[in-house]
C-alpha cells in the first residue's frame, strides 16, 4: 500500500510539478504532436518492449513504406515481416497487418474514434488504447508503462508489486487520478508522465538531485529508489539448442518458413533439428529427419562447423549450432522438399531471418556470405 497519502494536496503538487518539467524538458520526438491515429498507432505498436533509441527508425521506415493504413493492409506479410526483421516479439508484426485489414476492409479505412473500438483491435492492449486515444483525440484515458509505474511507485512509495492483479488496479486508479488532477491535457499529461519516467525518474541513476518532485518524494526521503517498483514474478529462462543444416547446392541454400506456433513464426530460417543439448554428432545431423527429407542418400559432405551462438529472448536463450554442408549432385526439384524450398544466396537480403541467423549470415568468416 502507499506510504504516502495520495490527497488531493499530493495529487496537485505531483501534476502541477509535472507539468511545469515537462514545459522545459520534453523529448523530441517525431510522433509527438502527431493526430493521425494511424500513425499514433504504429508507433505504439513499435514502441511496445522496444526502447525509443532502438524504435525510431523502424518507425521512420514503417511511415516511408506504408504511408496509410490502406498501404500497410495491401502489403505482403514477408513483406511486413522483413520490415520488421530485428525489432523481435515479431507477434506484434502479425497483429499490426491482422489488425490493419480489419481497419481498412470491415472499417473502410477509417481508424477507431473510441477507446473501446482502438481496445478492440488485435494486439491493442489497454495501454496502448489509453495511448492512443488520448494523443488522437484528447480522451481522458491515463497510460500505465514501466515507466509511468516507476514514477508512481517511487513518489508515492507504493510497495505492491507491478506485476500483480493487486498491483495493476492500484496504480491504474492512481494514474487515473492524477490524469484527472492534471492542469495537462490528456496527450500532454501522458507524454509528460512517460518522458519523466524515461528521461528523469530513470530505472538506474535517476536525476533525484535535480528532481522537481524529490521534496514529497516517499523513495527519495526514505533512500528507497533503487527498491521501488517491486515485481513479485521473476522470468525463468528456458535453454534451447539448434543445429541449422546450411544445405548449399550449387549457388542456392534450402531454407523454409518457420509457420508453427513457436518463436519467429512466418520468418524463414534453414532446416534446423532441435536437440537436448549444443553438441550434435555427425552421425546424429546425418540422423535428423531435415536431413532425411532435404538430402536424404544423396552425396554430401560437412565443410565446417560454427561455434554455437546465442540470442537471448525474454523467455527462452537460444544457442545455434550452423553446419555448412555441401551438397554434391543436382539440386532436389523444389516440389519434393515441403516444406523447404532453394533460394538463390545472392537474394537472401529478401528474406526475414531471425536476428541469431542475421548474426550468422554477416559474418563474413563464415563460408556462406551475402552475395
Amino acid at each position: 500500500m502507499p506510504r504516502r497519502s495520495t490527497s488531493k494536496d499530493s495529487l496537485s503538487f505531483f501534476t502541477n510539478q509535472l507539468k511545469l518539467w515537462f514545459g522545459q524538458s520534453h523529448r523530441p520526438l517525431p510522433w509527438k504532436g502527431e493526430k493521425d491515429a494511424y500513425l499514433i498507432w504504429l508507433s505504439e505498436i513499435i514502441l511496445q518492449q522496444t526502447r525509443v533509441e532502438q524504435g525510431l527508425p523502424y518507425f521512420e521506415r514503417f511511415r516511408e513504406r506504408f504511408p496509410t493504413v490502406q498501404d500497410l493492409a495491401n502489403a505482403p506479410e514477408d513483406t511486413i515481416m522483413k520490415t520488421w526483421e530485428g525489432l523481435g516479439y515479431y507477434s506484434r508484426a502479425r497483429n499490426l497487418h491482422a489488425a490493419a485489414k480489419y481497419i481498412a476492409n470491415t472499417l473502410n479505412g477509417k481508424f477507431p474514434t473510441t477507446y473501446e473500438g482502438i481496445r478492440a483491435l488485435k494486439g491493442v492492449g489497454p495501454y496502448t488504447a489509453a495511448a492512443i486515444a488520448s494523443f488522437a483525440y484528447e480522451l481522458p484515458y491515463a497510460v500505465v508503462d514501466g515507466n509511468v509505474f516507476r514514477v508512481l511507485s517511487r513518489f508515492w512509495g507504493i510497495q505492491t508489486p507491478i506485476d500483480s492483479t493487486e498491483g495493476k488496479k492500484q496504480f491504474a486508479n492512481l494514474a487515473d487520478r492524477a490524469l484527472q488532477a492534471s492542469p495537462l491535457a490528456p496527450s500532454q499529461h501522458n507524454q509528460a508522465m512517460m518522458d519523466f519516467g524515461a528521461t528523469h525518474c530513470k530505472p538506474k541513476a535517476p536525476l533525484c538531485a535535480h528532481c522537481p518532485l524529490s521534496s514529497q518524494c516517499a523513495a527519495f526521503k526514505d533512500k528507497r529508489i533503487d527498491q521501488l517498483p517491486v515485481k513479485a514474478k521473476k522470468i525463468k529462462k528456458k535453454n534451447r539448442y539448434f543445429h541449422y543444416l546450411v544445405v548449399n547446392a550449387g549457388p542456392q541454400v534450402i531454407l523454409r518458413k518457420r509457420t508453427e506456433k513457436d518463436i519467429w513464426r512466418n520468418l524463414y530460417d534453414f532446416p534446423v533439428l532441435e536437440w537436448p543439448e549444443a553438441k550434435a554428432s555427425e552421425r546424429e545431423i546425418r540422423r535428423s529427419a531435415p536431413w532425411q527429407v532435404c538430402i536424404g542418400d544423396r552425396p554430401a559432405r560437412i565443410e565446417q562447423v560454427s561455434p554455437p551462438q546465442q540470442q537471448t529472448l525474454t523467455h527462452q536463450k537460444i544457442q545455434a549450432v550452423f553446419w555448412e554442408i555441401h551438397l554434391e549432385d543436382a539440386p532436389p526439384l523444389e516440389t519434393e522438399l515441403a516444406p523447404y524450398f532453394l533460394a538463390d544466396r545472392k537474394n537472401l537480403s529478401n528474406f526475414a531471418f531471425p536476428k541469431i541467423i542475421d548474426w550468422y549470415l554477416g559474418d563474413n568468416s563464415l563460408y556462406l556470405k551475402l552475395v
